[in-house]
């Protein structure tokens, strides 16, 4: 599905370092090549959803086939980047989040041929990071227009105590919008 309700990626690779657009594509075309699930988070992703901000690194939600299991210790499958030209890679891994999020890869927009996390889940996301970067991120994006109504729907029907932080910061976005 093409994203046209907001952004689309190429015009946020207008706003972005070169080199951050060109570690996104790079990752995304290894991963591919690698057979390992992926949909664009962070500050790329808030960028299609309505909020425009600089970045620079480049996030993205894997599948478990990202990864190697030695006992104890997780590694990343052999061939994963970690970096491109200077530019960190950060991946985060379904597993944390719940059962819920294995859906994210089929439900992602496609633009320029990377898949984009679902609004909901990336609102999830920054949720339970609980950092103030994070929180600002939703605020800023309540604030571009984005639907709350599947949003809510999404927290009620998987995560319902981040519901009442949710709503604080549509009161947040609702007094200085």
């Amino acid at each position: 599905m093409k994203t046209d309700e907001f952004d689309t990626l190429e015009q946020i690779f207008h706003f972005v370092a070169p080199k951050v657009r060109e570690a996104a594509v790079k990752t995304a075309t290894q991963l591919e090549q690698l057979g390992i699930r992926y949909a664009l988070v962070g500050g790329l992703a808030v960028g299609v959803y309505g909020y425009i901000r600089a970045t620079q690194d480049v996030d993205f939600l894997v599948g478990e086939e990202a990864f190697e299991h030695h006992g104890l210790l997780v590694t990343f499958k052999a061939g994963v980047p970690i970096e491109v030209d200077g530019i960190k890679i950060d991946y985060l891994s379904t597993l944390p989040f719940g059962p819920q999020m294995e859906a994210v890869f089929e439900k992602a927009t496609v633009s320029q041929g990377i898949p984009i996390v679902p609004l909901e889940a990336l609102i999830y996301m920054k949720l339970v990071a609980k950092r103030r970067r994070d929180q600002l991120d939703i605020i800023e994006l309540i604030k571009a227009g984005i639907n709350l109504k599947p949003i809510r729907h999404y927290l009620t029907q998987y995560v319902s105590d981040l519901l009442p932080l949710f709503e604080e910061l549509v009161a947040e976005a609702e007094n200085y919008g």
